[in-house]
């Protein structure tokens, strides 16, 4: 099993940068796909962004079609951390944000979310 916490959210003014923090349990930790989901109030839960392994022992990421260009996922396996680095945020970026951890798309370890917000 793992256990994941997220840290670094807030409030920032549009166009501005925050850098969220997945801290992860657990000796697999390496082995995990490991997502960022985002939910805005009144609205369904989306993916933001995803680091997973590759053929090769590769880690790749990817991203939803709004944020790419804008944010970056990086992974620390040493640290058992995952970040998502957000820049030129928008007022619609406002969420909380959750990391997840799982295999081959399913994520089953959930973090309690943190909030971020963004004003106009």
């Amino acid at each position: 099993q793992v256990q994941l916490v997220e840290s670094g959210g807030g409030l920032v003014q549009a166009g501005g940068s925050l850098r969220l923090s997945c801290a992860a349990s657990g000796r697999t930790f390496s082995s995990y796909d490991i997502a960022w989901f985002r939910q805005a109030p009144g609205k369904e839960r989306e993916f933001v962004a995803t680091t997973r392994w590759s053929r090769g022992r590769v880690y790749y990421a990817d991203y939803a079609d709004s944020v790419k260009g804008r944010f970056t996922v990086s992974r620390d396996n040493a640290k058992n951390t995952v970040d998502l680095h957000m820049n030129s945020l928008k007022p619609e970026d406002t969420a909380v944000y959750y990391c997840a951890a799982g295999y081959s798309g399913e994520f089953n370890y959930w973090g309690q979310g943190t909030q971020v917000t963004v004003s106009s």
